[in-house]
């Protein structure tokens, strides 16, 4: 599917929040959720900084966006992500409703978008999302090479 003008704005809105993340030594992963075309929920990892293996970026712009509707259910809302989601993170989209996933980089140790597997389009699952990735995938892929380089 071909990206629109929009989903570059939001990407690069996650990819702001990953900025953030990296500033803060975190791993440089950033998303945000929208809905309507309104950002309901960002995000940014921050395991380090709360000693929490659960706060990835994906998880608080999730939690983020359920307390500004009011539901857990995010129908209708796209998920962005800077780096593919983890299986945990692709499985809270899936419980969440969301629509749809867009992701900048391929995570290939950890990626659950399609990469190692596809856990948002398991025909098993009670709901599916929408995956589409690669959006500024080298951009993306550019700041987390440059923070494990870092840590090297």
């Amino acid at each position: 599917m071909p990206f629109s003008p929009d989903d570059e704005r939001f990407l690069r809105e996650a990819l702001a929040f990953a900025r953030i993340a990296f500033s803060e030594r975190e791993v440089p992963v950033g998303a945000v959720v929208v809905r309507g075309g309104h950002m309901i929920g960002r995000g940014r990892n921050r395991r380090e900084a709360l000693a929490d293996p659960t706060h990835h970026a994906e998880i608080e712009a999730i939690r983020e966006a359920s307390q500004a509707v009011g539901s857990w259910r995010l129908d209708g809302a796209t998920l962005y992500v800077t780096v593919e989601p983890c299986p945990m993170c692709a499985g809270a989209a899936v419980n969440s409703r969301l629509a749809r996933i867009v992701f900048g980089c391929p995570d290939p140790k950890a990626g659950y978008c399609g990469t190692l597997a596809n856990v948002p389009q398991d025909p098993r699952l009670n709901h599916r999302c929408e995956v589409d990735g690669g959006l500024l995938s080298e951009e993306c892929a550019e700041l987390m090479k440059l923070f494990f380089q870092a840590r090297r």
